[in-house]
């Protein structure tokens, strides 16, 4: 029996044991593993989740099973301090002794901490282990103000937990951009701006040189060579790392001038019985500072002690991330420094989405790219620039809005079998197929149990979802398209159900249909299906409780915990007093106001107890407040039509009142947006909506599933020249048939390209009535107009209802927390990092009710 010893058990050390003993190789090897921590290794990958609740038992990496092994031994908490090369022995900082064949260094690496002055001063503290963490969580219980050194992957990560834990939160980045190995210019840009939409402060090309203490001997400020100082109570340094290769150097191994021990194409070191994987290691010239090439590593040391031929040439640094919140991919030459590349790149400044592809051979072949906001074509992307899916004769149709008439992108099934899914656990396309077939495989859990695709980092999970759905329905097998694991049931199917068995709530609907206790995505959606199908105000009962934060309130959370107003104006057509109306209320509740493209009146800033009195001073004047919030209709958009217009040929506005009066309060799977134009000038833009009208001579021509937003889609000419009876017949139709039959949160555009036969079949069913439901959709649709109310007023009317609008349960005060200035003469929220009443918080403190601080989603 010969003996292993590995020194190290982080991610990297970890996978090398569970790769051996999977493998067998503790018949042929006894391993002893040494260990700095104290604990088996765990997830260090997803760290963050510690602030979210995650325990140490959440991240562990080791089954009890695996540490109980025989044949393996763990020395937790006891480094290896001395390595003997001439007898092949190891020391522990206890003093253990312990005599090796094969000796692996997977000791990793150490935050890289700039010399910046005062760097070990109380509240200074870097992000790597457990204990890091809990030291950020106890400082940061007592402050307000927390910055990041290092505007790199960890150090957005560290930002998150900072602002996770209630901090104004500061990142200083030494580089010109944020994220400047993975992003370029472009990428950088939209992730500055959507980070600072968040509140964060971003701070580039700035070399903190000092930490200033206060009197204390704590950290007040982090200063600058070029100034001013930044106030700051905590600092986290997350500047990079620093291969951990003491052992090696003190051993005699050859080391990079810059650091690592130097290991050939099998991870050996200069010493043929020693190896070293992971950030410890300096392999094909670099350190990589990544998971997923330290757990190639590991395979390829695994092969080696097996007797198998293995190397580490490389690997693949593809990133996909969410950083804050934000999107983030890179991938392949994100750079394009491959001869004769050339980029395509999509920049939507307004939603700060930003996505270059770079390819070669004349736009032939995908090379690399950067994407930011919207990540979506990143699995496709990726794998074109692997070579294991061809290049389209058009890529740029996987960016933003593409080219017109764009062709269809290749799909999963194009993937080649030796294409590696699962780059943590190395498992190919072939592997998960095979385990499909052989083992009969319908359900994503169960190919993650045979193959172990999808356990690691979890970024390949959707690619793993698609192949399964391939491969079901290559073999006739129904595909799990279950809206959540508490209901066994399409969205579609469970529409059904509320519609055909008449149920009225969630309970009964979970207690008939489904199994738990629900989550949050399976409580909205049902709230939007019971809403469509008419079943009381949203405020009463357990349909409150379902709501998100915005539909609980009847109105739009905003970035500060404020509320915005948006009266309804359909058609845009206005009365001098409903203008002066909005005017005073207003001016009475200092609310920012705003005229959108969509003719209507944004008042921003209304905290949550004024709202009932705002809606009051609205209703008086005939106006209600608008589901601008809502999945359900937003608005219908006109034109002044022939009443004004000398081309218009007819009357835009009076259709467009008649339809936003028809449909609206009516929700969806997702919102609604609408407009009619009065004659082909389409200064009411129709053609960019969910469903759009467009005046002709003869009559109307309709136009359905476009939208705008990250990814615009024109919409489909659906009819011509109908009479506004059948015009109406037909979008009543179109309407119902859409909310029964599209997914949770699935606009009209990609609904209309997921159907099966496209327009031509969706045209069958709503206008030669192919299905036989014409009717039915139609009466649906009657149905919601003869039930319609005013959900304001009624919330007024109702003293149960009107009690939740405030913002504490045990008190009548407003939240101390939001402070407004001014700007260009209007109230605007003020960012945190510059608010300086922290006030008194002596005191009893009040138990929110309201939902501040985040939106639940962008939209005004």
């Amino acid at each position: 029996m010969r003996r292993l010893v590995v020194a190290g058990y982080g991610m990297v050390g970890h996978k090398l044991i569970e790769t051996l003993v999977e493998r067998g190789a503790t018949s042929d090897w006894e391993i002893v593993v040494f260990a700095e921590e104290p604990r088996p290794a765990y997830d260090r990958v997803n760290l963050s989740s510690y602030f979210a609740g995650a325990t140490e038992a959440d991240l562990a990496l080791a089954p009890p099973e695996l540490v109980a092994t025989a044949g393996l031994t763990f020395h937790l908490g006891d480094p290896i301090t001395g390595v003997d090369t001439g007898s092949s022995t190891v020391t522990s900082a206890s003093g253990r002794a312990c005599s090796y064949d094969a000796l692996v260094l997977a000791t990793g690496s150490v935050p890289f901490v700039p010399p910046v002055l005062g760097r070990e001063l109380p509240g200074c503290f870097v992000y790597r282990t457990l204990e890091d963490l809990a030291a950020i969580r106890a400082w940061a219980g007592s402050v307000a103000t927390g910055a990041v050194v290092g505007g790199g992957l960890l150090g957005l990560e560290a930002a998150n937990a900072l602002r996770s834990l209630g901090l104004a939160t500061h990142v200083v980045e030494s580089g010109p951009r944020l994220m400047p190995t993975q992003v370029d210019d472009g990428g950088a840009g939209a992730l500055r701006r959507r980070i600072e939409d968040l509140g964060v402060t971003v701070r580039t090309a700035s070399q903190a040189i000092e930490v200033v203490p206060n009197d204390q001997g704590a950290v007040s400020a982090l200063r600058f060579g070029e100034g001013p100082d930044l106030g700051t109570d905590l600092v986290v340094f997350s500047a990079g790392i620093r291969p951990r290769d003491e052992l090696g150097l003190a051993a005699g191994l050859e080391v990079g001038g810059r650091g690592g021990i130097v290991v050939d194409d099998g991870c050996r070191t200069s010493d043929p019985r020693i190896y070293a994987i992971g950030e410890c290691a300096l392999a094909v010239g670099r350190i990589w500072g990544l998971v997923g090439p330290g757990y190639e590593m590991a395979r390829v040391v695994a092969d080696r002690l097996m007797g198998e031929p293995g190397e580490f040439t490389g690997a693949d640094c593809s990133t996909k991330l969410k950083l804050l919140g934000v999107d983030v991919a890179s991938f392949g030459d994100a750079f394009g420094t491959t001869p004769g590349a050339e980029s395509i790149v999509y920049a939507d400044a307004v939603d700060n989405v930003y996505q270059r592809l770079v390819v070669g051979d004349r736009g032939r072949r995908v090379l690399g790219g950067v994407l930011v906001g919207d990540i979506s074509p990143h699995q496709v992307l990726s794998q074109m620039a692997r070579g294991d899916l061809p290049t389209p004769a058009h890529p740029q149709d996987l960016l933003g809005p593409g080219r017109e008439g764009r062709g269809s992108a290749p799909g999963v099934g194009d993937l080649a079998r030796t294409a590696r899914v699962c780059s943590c656990n190395n498992v190919s396309k072939g592997v998960i197929c095979d385990a499909i077939v052989s083992d009969g495989l319908t359900a994503v859990g169960q190919v993650k149990a045979a193959t172990r695709a999808g356990t690691g980092c979890g970024g390949c999970v959707p690619l793993v979802t698609d192949i399964l759905k391939d491969e079901l329905v290559k073999a006739g097998v129904a595909v799990d398209d279950h809206l959540c694991e508490h209901f066994p049931l399409s969205r579609q199917e469970l529409f059904d159900i509320v519609r055909i068995a008449r149920v009225r709530s969630f309970a009964g609907l979970l207690a008939t249909h489904g199994r738990g206790r629900g989550c949050d995505i399976c409580k909205p959606a049902v709230a939007s299906m019971l809403a469509s199908l008419g079943s009381g105000h949203l405020l009463d009962g357990e349909q409150a409780s379902l709501q998100d934060t915005n539909d609980h309130f009847l109105a739009n959370l905003q970035r500060n915990g404020t509320y915005s107003v948006v009266p309804r104006v359909p058609g845009g057509e206005i009365t001098p007093r409903q203008l002066v109306t909005i005017g005073e209320v207003a001016q009475e509740f200092d609310l920012y106001t705003k005229i959108t493209g969509a003719q209507r009146i944004d008042m921003f800033g209304a905290r949550v107890e004024h709202l009932p009195r705002i809606w009051e001073r609205l209703i008086d004047a005939g106006l209600e407040s608008g589901h601008a919030y809502g999945k359900a209709l937003r608005t219908v958009k006109s034109c002044v039509g022939h009443t004004w217009c000398r081309y218009g040929v007819q009357d835009s506005t009076g259709l467009a009142i008649q339809l936003e009066l028809r449909y609206r309060g009516l929700r969806a799977p997702h919102k609604i947006k609408a407009a009619v134009s009065g004659c082909v000038r389409e200064c009411a833009e129709a053609q960019g909506k969910d469903f759009g009208v467009i005046a002709t001579e003869r009559g109307w021509n309709l136009y359905v599933c476009g939208n705008g937003g990250a990814r615009p889609q024109h919409a489909v000419l659906f009819a011509e020249d109908l009479d506004t009876e059948t015009l109406i017949r037909y979008l009543d139709r179109f309407l119902m048939y859409y909310i029964r039959t599209a997914d949770r949160l699935e606009r009209t555009a990609p609904w209309l390209n997921k159907l099966d036969g496209g327009v031509d079949y969706l045209r069958s069913v709503i206008v030669d009535d192919s299905l036989g439901v014409g009717e039915e959709l139609e009466s649906e649709i009657e149905r919601h107009v003869a039930e319609y109310r005013c959900e304001w007023q009624e919330t007024l009317d109702d003293p149960n209802r009107r009690r939740r609008f405030r913002t504490f349960v045990n008190s009548d005060e407003s939240d101390r927390d939001i402070v407004f200035e001014r700007e260009r003469g209007q109230p605007r929220p003020r960012p945190p990092h510059d608010s300086d009443d922290a006030g008194d918080r002596s005191g009893p403190d009040p138990v929110l009710v309201g939902i501040s601080g985040r939106r639940s989603n962008g939209e005004g």
